[in-house]
């Protein structure tokens, strides 16, 4: 059986590292390992004394239990340490989907909380959110037609990406009774929790609200760390944490030791890292806000709730072909909704990077010219 492409990790794999300016980065601001050990106070020299063998499959305790107080009501043993986040979308859909059962997805989304439940031959229903002239709205009302008895799983994403979408705390407990009421299990992509503009707008999380939930985090968006490559399930059930392992037995087994390592040092200092980038993020969309109030003819622009991405309209054009003028005329990089199964109208943009204001400079006299 084949798979679908993946087209947006193929798009960047085409672009990302030879493209001068990168408009779409979902990843918030990275920085050297040096910066991060001068910024949690460890030594090279503690670095350079890791052992390079096998590490624990589960992932390293210590690790864990990092992970784990973030948390309210998962412990370290309920907390699965992954050589990639993508690796927890894997395992998790083959452990818990058969063909033909059926899934809810939220869309527009990252390829592969589609595609790797078709792929197992499930069906597939797209839970869409709405595009208003006030932002981007969730249809509670359609999830509740879509969540049947016969759902097997349903999947979100909050802070969404691509949208920048966050529901309020009473639409997310209406998310978790509707799913509940069916019995379904909920995988919730949490990868950019924590880029929350109001600390008071932050939802608990999947696994700490619903007992059959399984959330997905890690380290590469909120923390800006995606070369650590590390990410995590957290969850409360037992049975279900046993075969997510089994699963992982086939896909890395177990992750990189200095990964490991970085990883907990990282989640050390994990509210400097995030509050670094929400403050980029913050920035960014001061910038943004002008340029599209100055480029309304091109864009309709729904500024986004949370998170590092948003979701921009094109009027009367396709987003395809404006990205691949755009990068080849320019060397500007856009992400355009084809990619993620969203139509051809909207491109997406990134706000955690510090080169941001650059490339918005290299996008306006891209506009000016074709004016």
């Amino acid at each position: 059986m084949n798979i679908k492409p993946f087209h947006t990790e193929r798009f960047f794999a085409v672009h990302e590292f030879s493209t001068p300016y990168i408009l779409c980065a979902s990843d918030c601001e990275s920085l050297s390992v040096g910066e991060l050990l001068h910024l949690a106070g460890v030594s090279w020299e503690s670095l350079g004394r890791l052992r390079l063998g096998y590490t624990e499959s589960q992932g390293s305790p210590a690790l864990r239990a990092r992970i784990a107080d973030t948390y309210v009501n998962v412990d370290a043993d309920q907390v699965i340490g992954l050589g990639a986040p993508e690796e927890g979308i894997f395992v998790t859909m083959h452990a818990l989907l058969e063909p033909d059962d059926e899934a809810v997805v939220l869309t527009p989304c990252y390829d592969s909380l589609v595609n790797v439940a078709e792929y197992l031959g499930c069906r597939v229903a797209r839970w869409s959110l709405v595009e208003t002239p006030d932002g981007w709205r969730l249809d509670l009302d359609a999830l509740e037609r879509l969540v049947t008895p016969r759902t097997r799983l349903a999947v979100v994403n909050f802070p969404h990406n691509p949208t920048g979408y966050l529901p309020s705390h009473d639409e997310w407990q209406a998310i978790i009774q509707i799913v509940e009421r069916s019995g379904a299990w909920l995988f919730s992509d949490e990868m950019y929790r924590g880029l929350e503009y109001d600390p008071a707008t932050r939802l608990p999380a999947g696994c700490d609200t619903y007992e059959r939930a399984i959330t997905l985090a890690g380290l590469s968006k909120t923390y800006g760390l995606p070369g650590l490559r590390t990410g995590w399930l957290a969850l409360q059930d037992m049975a279900l944490r046993d075969r997510l392992s089994g699963w992982k037995d086939y896909t890395t087994i177990c992750a990189s030791a200095p990964s490991e390592a970085l990883a907990e040092i990282a989640l050390g200092v994990a509210d400097k890292l995030a509050a670094r980038n929400r403050a980029i993020v913050q920035d960014n969309l001061a910038l943004a806000e002008p340029f599209f109030s100055r480029w309304h003819e091109v864009f309709r622009w729904n500024r986004p709730m949370a998170g590092s991405v948003a979701l921009v309209g094109l009027r009367d054009r396709s987003a395809g072909d404006f990205c691949r003028r755009l990068v080849a005329e320019q060397g500007v990089l856009l992400l355009p909704s084809t990619g993620l199964g969203f139509g051809d109208g909207h491109v997406r943009f990134g706000f955690g990077r510090r080169s941001f204001s650059v490339g918005v400079e290299q996008l306006d006299r891209y506009l000016v010219r074709m004016r």
